[in-house]
């Protein structure tokens, strides 16, 4: 485990915490609403080992301690309390952070989620952890793929298309593989049931890595969970950037 985590802190106002995806980070996968999250809260995240300024990991990753570094850059920047956004692997942080810090989550945000990965998900992260050792422009195809709505890939030309692949090959974050391995363990249901904090699911449409049927299965083992769907591939900050901020600030409005 890398001993320091590169730390996003930016706004001011109620407590927010952000968990990015697998292979992602605090910029790419939250970017397009960043600003706007900041208007309203203090919004705090860390990039996962590999990834951003973070250096990459000497030995698997473990969700305890994604989980409880997230949790101390909260506590660090000052705040007592917070909201959690988690975004794909980081549904998964998010809730272990709830799970193992009741008394400083007031409320979760759980986005193109699972509580762990089915036989398609497994098979996905299989194929993504094989071309991680091989050609990094056949990666980002696949991962293009996999995480872009059919709406999205369809309003591409065959040359934005192919420039968007060849931009994504270039910033395949070096701790993917930790990143990956530890997508394919995840196994929180156990700690669903538990959860008392307002959550909201937010259910990605045309997601081919998490599925509506992830989303929903987390919405129906979390007591009282709010499910929403948005119509996006798994790349939600892109394709539905709008849409997704509407639905978590009009839940976090009545939440925190």
């Amino acid at each position: 485990m890398a001993e320091h985590f590169f730390r996003t802190v930016r706004g001011s106002g109620p407590g927010l915490l952000l968990a990015h995806g697998a292979g992602g980070g605090i910029a790419p996968n939250f970017g397009p609403i960043m600003v706007r999250l900041a208007a309203e809260y203090t919004v705090v995240g860390v990039d996962y080992p590999g990834t951003g300024a973070t250096p990459r990991a000497t030995a698997p990753l473990s969700l305890d301690d994604l989980a409880d570094e997230l949790v101390r850059a909260g506590l660090d920047a000052g705040l007592d309390t917070f909201a959690i956004l988690g975004y794909s692997l980081g549904t998964a942080v998010a809730v272990r952070a709830a799970s193992r810090h009741p008394d400083r989550v007031t409320a979760l945000v759980l986005t193109a989620g699972f509580a762990r990965p089915d036989n398609p998900m497994r098979l996905a992260l299989d194929v993504w952890a094989a071309l991680l050792d091989g050609d990094r422009r056949l990666l980002a195809t696949f991962l293009t793929m996999a995480a872009s709505g059919r709406s999205r890939l369809e309003s591409l030309t065959p040359g934005r298309l192919d420039k968007s692949i060849d931009q994504l090959a270039g910033v395949i974050p070096p701790g993917s593989p930790e990143h990956v391995a530890l997508a394919a363990s995840v196994d929180t249901t156990g700690e669903l049931a538990a959860i008392t904090v307002p959550t909201l699911i937010v259910a990605t449409t045309e997601d081919l890595l998490t599925p509506p049927v992830l989303s929903e299965r987390l919405a129906s083992g979390i007591p009282g969970a709010e499910l929403i769907r948005i119509r996006s591939g798994h790349d939600i900050g892109t394709e539905a950037p709008d849409e997704w901020l509407d639905a978590l600030t009009r839940f976090l409005a009545k939440a925190v």
